[in-house]
């Protein structure tokens, strides 16, 4: 366990004022610790705090979001104000169980299931998720420290992320490429199955084609359904490269959809400022472009932005995508960009 001591500010942080405390938990970050491993040990639900973690300790985190051994970092208080319980529609399997402060939902598993409201800033707002691969194709397959690792889990890892992220602020998610028994993952290693659907349980052909067209009908069968509401779909990839090419995140959407090229603008300017914050002396080299010739931007209905995360292959890249802390952050990132793109239309 790691060790804690209080310590009185008197405006010594201004941002401690946020919480409405007097006094803050500060931690001693152990060899090994992360973002989500550090809050953990505290009894405090990571991607609850995960944010105003990075607020309050964004002076003292290497490369934007990774703790020094040794160093002492504020803790978040556990005390919130509270939040009127919004009804956030999702066709999500959910428990019995609700809960004052949320609302749980299964298929984010058991330690990540609750999804406390922040907002109604997605009120109204439908998004389709759709993470690369799965079923009978992982993807890129790589070994890292012996073990094998898949392409496919990392995408659905940060697409199950993403998808609690904009559950919180009131829209309606539908996650069409799905595990019932993975859920949202704090491990760097991520165990390969081959028992994804697709919405609502369709078992994934074995032919590419068909894993496709699958996809497309499933997303434009809903988007009629909803005809005239709000509605945006997200799809997310590790990308397959050379292991010497290391890239940053970048996002694709159809040349002609006007909505598309906002909703990708949108996310790719809002990475472009949270590098800027975090990695001031690192220049980002993640692109917005369209991409119509991939099967999903040329034959879904909705306005869309596919994204790709990094290059499960590039050692670099492994770092990104292995670190939960960093998915989360991922996610994080995305839907700040997604919450600008439906508040600015």
């Amino acid at each position: 366990m790691a060790r804690i001591f209080f310590i009185l500010f008197t405006g010594l942080f201004l941002t401690a004022a946020a919480y409405g405390q007097d006094s803050l938990a500060v931690v001693v970050a152990e060899k090994g610790d992360g973002i989500f491993s550090l809050l953990r040990k505290q009894g405090m639900n990571p991607t609850d705090h995960y944010q105003d973690f990075l607020v309050l300790n964004k002076e003292n985190l290497r490369e934007g979001g990774h703790l020094y051994e040794g160093a002492a970092y504020l803790l978040p208080t556990t005390t919130v104000d509270p939040l009127e319980t919004i009804k956030v529609g999702s066709d999500t399997k959910k428990t019995l169980l609700e809960e004052e402060e949320g609302e749980r939902y299964d298929i984010f598993g058991e330690e990540e299931g609750l999804v406390i409201p922040k907002s109604r800033r997605l009120s109204g707002a439908i998004y389709y998720l759709i993470s690369g691969h799965g079923g009978p194709d992982p993807g890129a397959i790589e070994t890292y420290e012996e073990v094998t690792i898949a392409e496919d889990e990392y995408a659905y890892d940060v697409t199950l992320r993403l998808a609690k992220e904009l559950l919180a602020h009131g829209a309606r998610v539908y996650i069409i490429v799905r595990d019932e028994n993975d859920g949202i993952r704090n491990k760097r290693t991520l165990e390969i199955d081959r028992d994804e659907v697709v919405y609502p349980a369709q078992k994934i052909p074995l032919r590419q084609l068909d894993r496709l067209k699958q996809r497309v009908e499933v997303v434009n069968e809903l988007y009629l359904e909803n005809k005239g509401a709000y509605q945006r779909l997200l799809v997310t990839h590790v990308d397959s490269r050379s292991k010497g090419q290391n890239i940053d995140v970048f996002f694709y959407h159809h040349e002609k959809s006007k909505n598309g090229k906002r909703l990708a603008e949108n996310i790719h300017n809002t990475f472009l400022a949270k590098y800027k914050e975090y990695q001031p002396n690192r220049n980002y080299e993640g692109t917005f472009s369209d991409r119509s010739n991939l099967y999903l931007v040329k034959n879904t209905l909705p306005a869309m932005a596919y994204i790709e995360i990094g290059n499960l292959k590039n050692k670099k890249d492994q770092r990104r995508i292995l670190d939960p802390d960093n998915r989360q952050a991922l996610a994080k990132w995305i839907s700040e960009g997604v919450l600008a793109d439906f508040e600015g239309r």
